[in-house]
């Protein structure tokens, strides 16, 4: 299956505690469909010191299901379906279902 959501997305969160949140995908686990969105599901965690870094509690993103998020429109930023299309070169090509917008040449 084709990636709907890909690193670097805008996304838009649909359900749960960060319902109406925006972020900016950070990293995408497609075996697990799951992904790692900017300032979304944020968890406190211990974290013990090392030689590199400071010990302490520390906020860290963690993953959310794909289900639970959903591409911004390009245009107004609402969410939004993904489309797959080969546009008139023949190239495949990402849509925003609801306007009609391609989201990358």
């Amino acid at each position: 299956m084709a990636a709907r959501i890909k690193k670097g997305d805008k996304v838009v969160v649909i359900t749960g505690k960060d319902k109406g949140k925006t972020g900016e995908v950070v990293r995408v686990f497609p075996d697990k469909d799951r992904a790692v969105v900017r300032g979304i599901n944020v968890a406190r965690r211990h974290q013990r010191q090392t030689a590199s870094e400071q010990g302490g509690i520390i906020s860290k993103e963690m993953p959310i299901h794909l289900s639970n998020i959903a591409l911004a429109g390009p245009g107004d930023g609402k969410p939004t379906k993904v489309g797959f299309r080969l546009n008139k070169d023949g190239v495949k090509e990402r849509f925003a279902r609801r306007t009609g917008e391609v989201i990358d040449g």
